[in-house]
């Protein structure tokens, strides 16, 4: 579905369907009254609601127009960028309405937005650590275009062992998690999101002694799956006796654990698993987008190529296809070289530096996007229960 194809798919909110009922009740209680007016003037609060309603479904229908970027380092930037706007819009009305969300039903569903924003923060401390599994593969690659590099000699035995050494490690460290259950595996020696001064020592000792984010029976799966655990459309009594307030809340749980889902979907991290049961009713207006982009995303996790994949990055899918071309073409070489050999084994490397390029860019900015998810969620918590 094209992107421009959402504006007349909106849905409509829980809110504008509360006003239906209250016209309803409103004609019912007044009989044949003559004073009595079918029309219900949207309060302040309501347009408020609504038009929060609205901007996540335009950013959901944005992510959808580059859909063609769907799982690079770019797209889910955009994406952690629209859950940091729909964060801040959702701060601002915790914070105006305070009165009303320290009172039942309000206290609840706020508390447990709150305990599900936790859960959230050790996806986040373990997507670091496969942040910092790609640097490795990087490094990897990098020897192997460092071996390669023929601009100013020809090519030897030498050059395409370590070549090779290379690139085996680099499909070793490639396999999935549970095809590869390795114990010095860099997902359990990571640096947390927490303010350590990092210092120049960089041995694997003290690396260890920094607080690890996520313990080594932590699994992506089951903590998804606990994010969404009981995840359910607000109650039309609880909607009504909020003023409407039941919405957001669950819309904002609804983004936090797409977001989640799709930084676990894309990023190598302890015992992935996409099986959780996301589905958003479609009479909301951001309904149709995305579960349009989960459906894609979905589809793609079931390509046979990406089936045993150790994430659906679109830059992981490059670096393996580009180091297992390359590794297949060394194996085919005989010495001495012939020109046309030559040839192919320049173009493979120039393949190969444009990933560790593209790799090299976005990781960085994707990482500091990561950590801003991340403290910003611990803000919004602190703020919120602070002014509660």
């Amino acid at each position: 579905m094209p992107a421009t194809d959402f504006q007349g798919s909106f849905g409509r909110s829980l809110l504008s369907l509360r006003r239906d009922q209250v016209d309803s009740s409103s004609s019912s209680s007044a009989g044949n009254s003559s004073h009595h007016h079918n029309h219900h003037e949207p309060s302040n609060m309501e347009v408020e609601l609504d038009s929060f309603q609205r901007q996540v479904a335009e950013k959901f229908i944005d992510l959808n127009a580059s859909a063609n970027d769907l799982l690079s380092l770019e797209w889910i930037g955009k994406l952690l960028d629209s859950f940091l706007c729909c964060q801040e819009e959702f701060r601002a009305i915790v914070f105006n309405h305070r009165s009303q969300i320290s009172k039942s039903p309000m206290d609840r569903l706020i508390s447990d937005y709150f305990e599900r924003s936790i859960k959230a923060l050790d996806v986040c401390n373990a997507i670091r650590d496969g942040i910092e599994q790609i640097r490795q593969w990087e490094k990897l690659a990098d020897i192997a275009i460092s071996a390669l590099d023929s601009q100013h000699r020809s090519i030897g035995e030498g050059q395409l062992r370590r070549a090779k050494k290379a690139l085996v490690d680099l499909a070793i460290g490639m396999l999935d998690e549970k095809d590869h259950p390795s114990g010095t595996n860099l997902a359990h020696r990571n640096r947390s999101f927490g303010r350590v001064k990092e210092s120049h020592h960089r041995s694997i000792g003290h690396f260890r002694s920094l607080s690890w984010s996520v313990s080594r029976s932590w699994s992506a799966s089951k903590q998804l799956q606990a994010l969404a655990n009981n995840l359910a459309t607000p109650r039309p009594n609880d909607v009504a006796a909020s003023n409407g307030l039941a919405v957001p809340v669950y819309t904002m749980t609804s983004v936090l654990l797409f977001v989640m889902w799709v930084l676990v979907a894309a990023i190598p991290c302890q015992d992935r698993g996409l099986q959780v049961n996301y589905f958003v009713p479609r009479h909301f207006q951001w309904a149709a987008p995305v579960m349009s982009l989960h459906d894609k995303i979905v589809e793609e996790s079931k390509r046979r190529d990406r089936k045993n994949s150790c994430g659906l990055l679109k830059e992981i899918d490059r670096i393996e296809k580009s180091s297992r071309l390359m590794n297949e073409l060394i194996d085919s070489i005989h010495f001495p070289m012939n020109d046309h050999k030559e040839a192919e084994v320049k173009q493979r490397v120039n393949e190969l530096v444009q990933v560790r390029e593209a790799l090299r860019n976005g990781l960085d900015p994707f990482e500091r996007k990561v950590r801003e998810v991340f403290h910003r969620i611990v803000r919004s918590r602190t703020e919120s229960l602070d002014s509660l």
